[in-house]
C-alpha cells in the first residue's frame, strides 16, 4: 500500500478539476507522517469500524484502512465520494473491500444511511465550519462510537478540551462533555496542508463515557447550558431568567441544585448543569 503524497494530491486535484473551496472548509492534508501520526494516536483495534468525514483525495482513508475492519467515508462532494473507491483500489488493492462511500452531508447522517455494522470510531479532518456541530451530531446520532481523533482549528480544539474556569470554557466544552472525556492530542502545522491554512490546528481526543446521572434529558441539560452561555458574563440568576421564566425562578432553581446563583456559566461542570436542569419544574415559568 502506499500513502498518497503532495504531487499525487495536486496531480489527482487537477484531473478532477477540484480546488479546493472555503465554503466546503476543504484543506487537504498532503503530510503522510501527519496522516500516519494521527492513525497511530487514534489506536484502533483490528475490529473497529471506523467513520470518517470528509476524507477528500483520501490520504487519511489510505492510512485508515490497513489498521480497521472497515472504514465508512462521508463525503458530501460527489466528485470526490466517486474518485476515493478508485484511489484505494490503485493504491491499496487488497483493501478495497475494506472501504464504504457514502455520499452526504455528516450533519444530516443518520444510522440507517450508514452499513449494518456500527461504527466504533471516528477519525477525521473534520472542515473547520461545522467541525463541532458535526461532533455533536455523530456523538448524538451515533451511541456505537466508543472513541473519537478529529483535527480540527487550534482554538476550536481548545475550546473542546477547555476545563471549567478557563475563559475559553463554553457550551462546545460542555455538550462535548455530556458524552465523552476529551482532551488535547497535540498540535498540528499549517505546512501539512493544501491549500495551507491561516490558522493552526489541533488533535482533539474522546474516549466515550456514560453521561451524568441525572433525572434530566439530554435536550433539557443542553438548554440550561445554551441560557448560561449566552450571556455569559452575567450571574447565573440572570443569565438563566429567560430559561426559569424570571431572575427569581432562576434563582430558586439554582439554589435547589446547590449553586450559587451569584456564580458564572463558566465555572459549572456537565454534572452541576445536570442538576439545575433537573429544578426547572419547580422554576417553570407558567405565565
Amino acid at each position: 500500500m502506499s500513502l498518497l503524497g503532495p504531487v499525487e494530491i495536486r496531480n489527482l486535484a487537477e484531473k478532477l478539476d477540484i480546488r479546493p473551496t472555503k465554503k466546503l472548509g476543504q484543506n487537504f492534508v498532503i503530510d503522510g507522517g501527519t496522516v500516519r501520526k494521527i492513525v497511530r494516536i487514534a489506536g484502533l483495534r483490528p475490529d473497529d469500524v471506523v467513520i470518517e468525514v470528509g476524507p477528500g483525495l483520501g490520504s487519511l482513508t489510505l492510512a485508515l484502512l490497513p489498521e480497521a475492519r472497515s472504514v465508512v467515508a462521508v463525503e458530501i462532494d460527489p466528485v470526490l465520494a466517486a474518485q476515493l473507491p478508485l484511489t484505494v483500489a490503485e493504491h491499496a488493492p487488497e483493501l478495497a473491500d475494506r472501504l464504504t462511500v457514502v455520499l452526504g452531508d455528516a450533519m444530516r447522517i443518520l444510522p440507517g444511511d450508514l452499513p449494518q455494522e456500527k461504527p466504533t470510531a471516528l477519525v477525521a479532518n473534520l472542515p473547520y465550519n461545522v467541525s463541532v456541530p458535526v461532533v455533536l451530531h455523530m456523538l448524538e446520532t451515533l451511541p456505537s462510537l466508543r472513541s473519537i481523533l478529529i483535527m480540527v482549528q487550534a482554538e476550536v480544539a481548545d475550546r473542546l478540551a477547555a476545563a471549567p474556569g478557563s475563559k475559553i470554557y463554553g457550551i462546545p466544552s460542555v455538550k462535548a462533555a455530556w458524552y465523552a472525556d476529551v482532551r488535547r492530542a497535540g498540535p498540528v502545522g499549517r505546512t501539512v496542508f493544501w491549500p495551507a491554512p491561516n490558522v493552526d490546528s489541533g488533535l482533539v481526543a474522546m474516549t466515550r463515557r456514560e453521561p451524568p446521572s441525572t433525572k434530566a434529558t439530554r435536550e433539557e441539560v443542553f438548554a440550561v447550558v445554551d441560557a448560561a452561555f449566552a450571556q455569559r458574563r452575567k450571574t447565573l440568576r440572570a443569565a438563566l431568567a429567560s430559561w426559569a421564566g424570571t431572575a427569581a425562578a432562576a434563582e430558586q432553581a439554582l439554589r435547589a441544585a446547590g449553586i450559587d446563583p451569584s456564580e458564572r456559566g463558566e465555572q459549572l461542570t456537565v454534572e452541576d448543569f445536570s442538576r439545575i436542569a433537573e429544578h426547572r419544574g419547580q422554576a417553570e415559568h407558567r405565565g
